[in-house]
């Protein structure tokens, strides 16, 4: 309440006393325009920073992308030379038992995992066996065996179970062992622990000197844990002097949503207790596992806020298993930013201060003049005839007091004029303003009626050329279609029972032929509707549905689609019955095409008020998509590889002649929906006399 009493006070004196608000005038750019200024030279350098600062974390992950793929191909190379070295090839191509070799190569295995680096190195067959003991396959199956088959060594991260790591070394289980910590935005879970193992597994193949395979040596490298391997990924990633001094850059490898081996820590303030067992948030999560998707943005790490990307590590299967990360502390660059901005609030307060004193010296000799003058016009609003007389300064204030006296003399005179050429400006505004009104109505009336008579000369003159075009078509086709069919008579008769084995081959030829008389004949009935037009009958639309059902049962019952009727029309339209009937085959065939197995469609009939019936016909398929809509009654459009394009070409011309209109909706996805207005009385309807004389004129 305080605070708004001291507004309404400030507003009072700015509003009766000409010195403030000449003093608030001379400050309004600086009030205005430097905190618009400040502002957005703060938003742009915040943005185009916070924007450097996601193309820089972008790098950072394709740089640790690279370097945890040349790692996986450094462990596949560390393999080669394992297995091409002379003494580990001199032990396993010694002449002794199989007791004697696992004695001597073991022992050598064993040095190679240590010196190498390797988790495990073992010795299988082609079976994925194990080598010297061929009972013993319970080995974990990998995909690498095949591909190291075909492409001479493969390696690739897969995941082990706990039974799988026991197999193969029993203290391995105890290596992979991790609790999992409740994390702050993680998605929730029941699971306590974390017990498999993430794995660089490799399959370099073994060949005798005849270049055939007689084993693979198989080395894994377990991530979890290896703290060693984040920590040289992060000295690549966020070398010395890549982030500010006071930032903290990080590298992490998840296994599904919790981080198995990383280097941020749990709490800032203890920097070396790595947060291992904490889950990622769920937002993150669910792009970059479920969606398979980059996450580059700020995310919640454990406990601070990091610029962050992420992406999926996927298996030698394909299969999204985990999480490579690389980030750093967004805090330093937070603070960055408002040092910045206290230094524009500071240069701000300073410049207005400077502009306030400013003003107040150089209005001063202003306010003295305008105050005069502001007495004699209180004086003249109450009736007084007083002027403002001489002024001893010789500025643009002394003359506008001069001209503001002469201007007194000429006031009421200039009133009167002005109110009268006001009134007759306003008469002719009102009586122009009818007259384009008027003129505006009927200028659409004509534009119109312009373009529905443009677009029945476009249809005209298509099917014009269609129908100059499909005589001639149907002259040169139905003659060799005619002469094709009966030869393939006579051929059938004179092979007699050796025309067996071309049996299939003579159906479809003939099926063919008549399928391009069935062209022919639907180009016809498009191009000259006037060969095909009936004398309007009545006709009963829930009884064509009825009879159409016989006719298209086939497909509905080879696809098992469903179909729901729903017929309440009790009125008659004019029209063909059989042509009603090809229209309504059309969409019950196309809607079956469109309509996958165990789907529905429904048809329904209903008294349209008292001028027709509305049919409506649904369907449950995947829909038209907005750019295929608007051209589906176009002839010879067809998204079908088996379709010509005229059936809705002639349904739509079959309607126009008897004046129903048909409308379809659809959603891909979800199905389309064809709704057909049939009238009672289907007689042509003439023109009125305004059309005939325009279409007249352009013809």
């Amino acid at each position: 309440m305080k605070v708004l009493k001291v507004f309404k006070r400030l507003y009072v004196l700015i509003t009766r006393s000409l010195r403030y608000k000449l003093l608030l005038l001379v400050l309004m750019p600086v009030l205005i325009v430097m905190p618009t200024v400040i502002g957005m030279a703060y938003i742009w350098s915040n943005e185009i920073s916070y924007r450097q600062l996601l193309m820089k974390v972008t790098g950072d992950l394709s740089v640790a992308h690279e370097s945890f793929l040349r790692a996986q191909k450094g462990y596949l190379a560390k393999l080669a030379l394992i297995a091409e070295s002379h003494s580990f090839r001199v032990a396993l191509e010694n002449q002794v038992s199989p007791h004697e070799q696992t004695l001597a190569i073991n022992p050598l295995l064993k040095e190679y995992k240590r010196k190498e680096g390797f988790d495990f190195l073992y010795l299988v067959n082609e079976d994925g066996c194990n080598y010297w003991q061929v009972s013993q396959c319970n080995f974990k199956k990998s995909t690498l065996l095949e591909k190291s088959l075909e492409d001479g060594s493969s390696t690739g991260i897969e995941i082990f179970s706990v039974e799988e790591l026991e197999i193969i070394d029993p203290d391995l289980p105890k290596e992979v062992y991790l609790p999992l910590i409740p994390t702050p935005r993680a998605k929730p879970t029941d699971r306590t622990i974390e017990n498999r193992g993430m794995v660089i597994h490799s399959y370099y193949p073994i060949r005798d000197d005849d270049g055939k395979v007689e084993a693979f040596l198989v080395g894994g490298v377990l991530v979890n844990k290896d703290f060693a391997f984040v920590d040289r990924l992060r000295d690549i990633v966020y070398s010395k002097g890549s982030l500010a001094d006071d930032s903290l850059g990080t590298i992490t490898v998840f296994l599904e949503d919790v981080r198995i081996n990383t280097n941020v820590p749990r709490l800032l303030q203890s920097p070396t207790k790595r947060a291992l067992g904490t889950r990622v948030s769920e937002e993150v999560r669910n792009k970059v596992l479920d969606q398979g998707e980059s996450w580059i943005d700020r995310a919640f790490v454990v406990s601070e806020w990091y610029v962050s990307a992420y992406e999926p590590i996927v298996d030698v299967n394909g299969q999204r298993v985990g999480m490579l990360y690389a980030g750093f502390l967004e805090a330093p660059f937070i603070d960055v930013y408002l040092e910045g901005l206290f230094k524009l609030l500071f240069l701000f307060v300073a410049v207005t201060l400077f502009c306030v004193v400013g003003a107040m010296l150089v209005a001063r000799s202003i306010f003295k003049p305008i105050e005069a003058m502001a007495n004699v016009i209180s004086r003249v609003q109450k009736g007084d005839d007083l002027r403002i007389g001489w002024i001893k300064a010789k500025d643009e204030v002394a003359t506008l007091a001069n001209q503001f006296d002469a201007l007194l003399d000429q006031l009421q005179y200039q009133r009167d004029q002005i109110q009268e050429g006001a009134d007759e400006l306003e008469r002719k505004v009102d009586q122009r303003t009818s007259q384009l009104q008027q003129r505006t109505k009927a200028l659409e009336r004509n534009i119109k009626l312009l373009e529905r008579t443009r677009e029945q000369l476009v249809a005209k003159e298509k099917l014009a050329a269609i129908g100059e075009l499909t005589a001639g078509i149907a002259h040169e086709i139905n003659n060799p279609t005619a002469v094709i069919l009966g030869n393939m008579d006579l051929m059938t008769a004179e092979l007699g029972e050796n025309a067996f084995c071309v049996e299939q081959e003579t159906r479809l030829i003939i099926q063919q032929v008549y399928r391009i008389r069935s062209i022919i004949n639907n180009l016809l009935q498009y191009s000259r509707p006037s060969d095909f037009q009936n004398h309007p009958m009545p006709v009963d639309i829930s009884q064509v549905v009825e009879d159409t059902l016989v006719l298209v049962q086939h497909d509905l019952d080879r696809k098992e689609i469903s179909l729901k009727l729903d017929l309440k029309a009790k009125h008659r339209v004019g029209g063909n019955h059989q042509q009603f009937q090809q229209v309504l085959i059309n969409l019950i065939v196309n809607a079956t095409n469109a309509t996958a197995k165990n789907g529905v469609i429904t048809i329904r009939t209903r008294d349209w008020k008292d001028k027709g019936v509305l049919l409506v016909v649904r369907d449950t398929g995947s829909g038209i998509t907005p750019d295929i809509l608007p051209r589906i009654f176009d002839p010879f459009y067809t998204s079908s590889n088996s379709g010509t394009g005229l059936g809705l070409s002639v349904s739509y011309g079959i309607l126009q002649r008897f004046q129903a209109e048909i409308e379809v909706r659809s959603r891909p996805g979800f199905g389309s929906c064809f709704y057909i207005w049939f009238r009672k009385d289907a007689e042509d309807q003439s023109m009125s006399g305004e059309e005939r004389d325009i279409f007249a004129d352009i013809a």
